[in-house]
């Protein structure tokens, strides 16, 4: 075999096919690849399984001799099942099941010796294991040595893909071990010493082919290391880039168009508020561009923190535009802004304000002379603030003199979308982006690492407590209380929300109302989070939770008008696949109560504020994420009435009901961001913000205290480094493991910078 470096493609260690699978399912494309799979588990054996000591759930390695082999014809499917029975010296016998023949029927002849490897179970009144991992002696001096070297080593166990099972891949892992000419070392000895880090040739022995004594956790936390190193070293590149940028300075101007909106400002700011505008206006004066992340707990009243910043920009001469990710959420904002800026937002025209401006709106689904007016007034610079959607992106989207870009939600945007946008500026734009989302330290480290961050923790004064209970839908009274409960609250002059997991067809509601079957076509809305939905990573993945129909909107619809108990209440639809004109007018009628009750997806999870909304319902909860319940419930309570949430869930598993559990128990989005953030799933946790192959970790868990220290530790180092040497020039193997993470977009904005 030729001699292989990390960068390698796999398809020189492996045929073409099975290079095709590991890319496929397992996103392995290189050698370095391969070398950071790491293992599941370790089957640790010091002397091979005793087959008259087994018990079941244990996992075992043991070395055999194939005593029978039996096949026969499946009942109740195509293909043959294979039953064989092993055997030890010392007479003791287990079964090993194959429920497809295809493969083993040929190998596994009486006389053959060989290890295998699974968890013992019990089929009648014998012990077996089924589809183990098995490799075959050729002869008798093969199986000593391989009986010697697994009573000397740990046996790692991968996680298999096809064809590809565990002792295939730790084969091919040996052998790119053994056969590539360097192991690349990208951390610098000073800093390897420093922190008591292990070489990577010694972590990468450690973790895949771990002697009996060895510990293999410490070669993982050199490839945790190493990972968070890497991307650490990204993101102080990122940030040096965007410090040699020149950005426009847009000082405040005293008595301008800010004075005036603090002046009308009908509550009295907060101290967070107040100190983050500070920090804000000092950044947009700057001849360098800010980029800043402001965080907050839901109804922190971050909108109105970006709103006095977008008004500095104007009166320093430039626009703002505020870009939304769903137009149900453009319009809202459209709407709030106009409404808190009064003739303010009225430059221009008869009535407005001395200071005024216009308020744009730009979305992908307005009519064409709509559409047209509003990009005229950014090209021209009428417009001051222009709201949109991934509309505003679009090439042919011009500003006069882009001055501040606003991102909300930015967890559903990439870096190249908020990049785009800041394109548009005659220099470099300042960005500010907005999250309602909580984030960890580790997350805000990880992925926002180039930022700096603001939070606001204080909630505004009027904020109503919100109250939330689990709802079993299981027991029908506590579901007629339920809707009850949304009753008492319109009858006290309030409003409620109940959200639904699906839009579901329209013809749901003729079909339940005349006793039929719900449609099942899926039609879930795309307008949904980051963690909308958990199938896959929870509900039946989990194995205790059973496949069901979820409610789609239309449905729930039907049941709401049938429910004696809401007789006479005015019911209204929303989701992300009506016209956007009919989507506007439900929102206007709701929150000019004119709508009691509204029926609607996930579209209303961030942004939408009727303070008249006492109560929610979220049906079918378990199958949305704790950060997604918290921003939901966050609709609820913005007034003087205190919020009520009730979460209601059928047949959710033991994960989902600890997830419910948690948000009902408090309303801390801090907290419930640390506990969202150990039960998800990693790749989901960098969500848009990266792509191509750096859009995930392996081997951190960003919800872990102890990686947190990790990740501080290597960002502490990656910038000293990057700070000295920017382009990675005095350490090759560095800039070859970033240029490994990053696509090729990603690597020219680097290099732009």
């Amino acid at each position: 075999m030729a001699v292989l470096t990390e960068d390698s493609p796999l398809s020189k260690l492996v045929k073409k096919n099975e290079a095709e699978q590991l890319a496929r399912t397992k996103g392995l494309l290189s050698v370095a690849d391969l070398f950071e799979f790491v293992p599941r588990r370790y089957v640790r054996p010091g002397q091979l399984t005793d087959l008259s000591s087994l018990h079941v759930g244990e996992d075992v390695l043991v070395v055999a001799e194939v005593k029978k082999a039996t096949s026969r014809a499946m009942r109740n499917r195509r293909g043959k099942m294979l039953t064989v029975v092993i055997g030890d010296d010392l007479g003791h016998e287990l079964d090993v099941t194959f429920f497809s023949a295809y493969g083993h029927e040929g190998k596994l002849q009486p006389g053959v010796r060989g290890f295998f490897v699974g968890q013992i179970g019990a089929y009648g009144h014998r012990l077996q294991l089924t589809h183990p991992e098995y490799e075959l002696f050729d002869d008798d001096a093969q199986g000593e040595a391989a009986v010697e070297w697994y009573r000397t080593h740990r046996v790692p166990v991968y996680s298999t893909t096809g064809k590809m099972n565990s002792l295939r891949l730790r084969k091919l892992v040996q052998t790119a071990l053994d056969t590539v000419d360097r192991i690349r070392e990208p951390v610098p000895d000073d800093v390897r010493a420093a922190r008591g880090l292990v070489d990577r040739a010694v972590a990468l022995e450690l973790v895949h082919r771990p002697a009996v004594d060895d510990q293999p956790a410490r070669g993982l936390d050199r490839l945790k290391y190493d990972e968070a190193f890497v991307l650490q070293t990204i993101l102080a590149q990122r940030r040096k880039a965007a410090e040699s940028e020149l950005a426009t300075p847009r000082p405040p101007r005293p008595g301008g168009l800010l004075a005036a909106f603090d002046a009308r400002l009908p509550f009295e700011l907060t101290a967070g508020q107040r100190e983050i505008g500070e920090v804000l206006a000092a950044e947009l004066a700057s001849d360098r561009p800010m980029h800043r992340l402001l965080q907050g707990e839901v109804g922190s009243g971050k909108t109105v923190v970006a709103l006095r910043a977008m008004l500095a920009a104007i009166d320093a001469g430039g626009q703002a535009a505020l870009l939304a990710p769903t137009e149900v959420l453009a319009a809202q904002h459209h709407r709030s802004i106009t409404a808190m800026l009064g003739d303010l937002a009225q430059g221009g025209m008869l009535g407005g304000s001395e200071f005024g401006t216009t308020v744009a709106l730009l979305t992908g689904s307005q009519n064409a002379g709509t559409r047209r007016r509003s990009l005229l007034d950014a090209a021209s610079g009428e417009a001051g603030i222009v709201v949109g959607t991934h509309a505003l992106i679009q090439k042919h989207v011009q500003f006069a003199d882009l001055a501040l870009v606003v991102v909300d939600e930015q967890h559903r945007f990439g870096v190249e979308q908020r990049d785009a946008l800041r394109e548009k500026g005659i220099r470099p734009p300042h960005v500010l982006v907005m999250t309602a989302t909580p984030i960890p330290r580790t997350v805000a480290m990880t992925v926002f690492g180039d930022m700096e961050t603001s939070t606001l923790r204080e909630l505004p004064r009027g904020r109503s407590p919100i109250t939330t209970h689990v709802v079993d839908a299981d027991k029908p009274g506590w579901v007629d209380r339920t809707w009850q409960r949304v009753a008492e609250e319109v009858a006290k002059g309030h409003q409620a929300y109940v959200v639904c997991p699906r839009i579901g067809d329209v013809d749901d509601e003729t079909a339940l109302a005349s006793g039929g079957p719900a449609s099942s076509r899926d039609t879930s809305d795309e307008d949904a989070g980051w963690d909308a939905h958990w199938e896959g990573d929870d509900g039946d993945a989990e194995g205790d939770a059973p496949e069901r129909e979820l409610t789609g909107v239309y449905a729930m619809l039907s049941t709401l008008r049938a429910n004696p108990a809401l007789d006479g209440l005015r019911i209204g639809v929303l989701h992300g696949r009506l016209d956007p004109d009919a989507k506007d007018a439900t929102m206007r009628a709701f929150s000019d109560g004119e709508i009691d009750v509204l029926v609607a997806t996930t579209v209303i999870e961030v942004g939408v504020d009727v303070p008249n909304a006492s109560v929610m319902v979220v049906v079918d909860a378990d199958r949305f994420g704790i950060s997604q319940l918290h921003q939901l419930r966050g609709r609820v309570g913005r007034g003087a009435v205190p919020g009520l949430c009730l979460l209601m869930t059928q047949g959710a598993g033991e994960r989902a009901a600890e997830r419910l559990d948690q948000v009902a128990a408090t309303t801390d989005g801090f907290e419930l961001a640390r506990a969202d953030l150990l039960l998800r799933r990693e790749g989901d946790v960098l969500g848009a913000r990266q792509s191509g192959r750096g859009n995930s970790v392996r081997h951190l868990r960003l919800g872990r205290l102890e990686d947190e220290q990790i990740i501080a530790d290597a960002r502490e180092d990656a910038f000293a480094l990057v700070d000295a040497d920017p382009g990675l020039r005095e350490h090759p193997a560095l800039a070859a493991a970033v240029a490994m993470r990053l696509d090729e977009e990603q690597a020219v904005w680097l290099e732009r910078g």
